[in-house]
């Protein structure tokens, strides 16, 4: 199965944009619907965005609709996430995760859902 590294976290002032992105290794990328999840302290992991395997079907939670997007690049085994509008309810360790299988609409919103998981990224949004 495959392995995941994200990148792309940092300190942000409130209202900027960043990209995070998640590299899988080892595995067939193409067949993984893809999520990322974020945790703050003291909460539990959350859904963000979410892209089916096909690339066709994309889910997004209420709370970053509108400024949040996923997409995948096959080709270079990669998932992103572009964050746009930053708030300092954003913070929090984002993790990507992957599912096997499934329709090609399949967009997976819960955790454990997702067979593989990687180690995360910090995201802080200061205000």
């Amino acid at each position: 199965q495959v392995q995941l590294v994200e990148s792309g976290g940092g300190l942000v002032q409130a209202g900027a944009s960043l990209r995070l992105s998640c590299a899988a290794s080892g595995g067939t990328f193409s067949s993984y619907a893809m999520g990322w999840f974020r945790q703050a302290p003291g909460k539990e992991r959350e859904f963000v965005v979410a892209i089916a395997w096909s690339g066709t079907n994309t889910a997004i939670a209420d709370s970053v609709k509108g400024r949040f997007t996923i997409s995948r690049d096959n080709a270079k085994n990669t998932v992103y996430v572009q964050m746009n509008s930053l708030k300092p309810e954003d913070t929090a360790v984002y993790y990507c995760a992957a599912k096997s299988g499934g329709s090609r609409w399949n967009t997976p919103t819960s955790p454990r859902q997702y067979d593989v998981w990687g180690q995360g990224t910090q995201v802080t949004v200061s205000s």
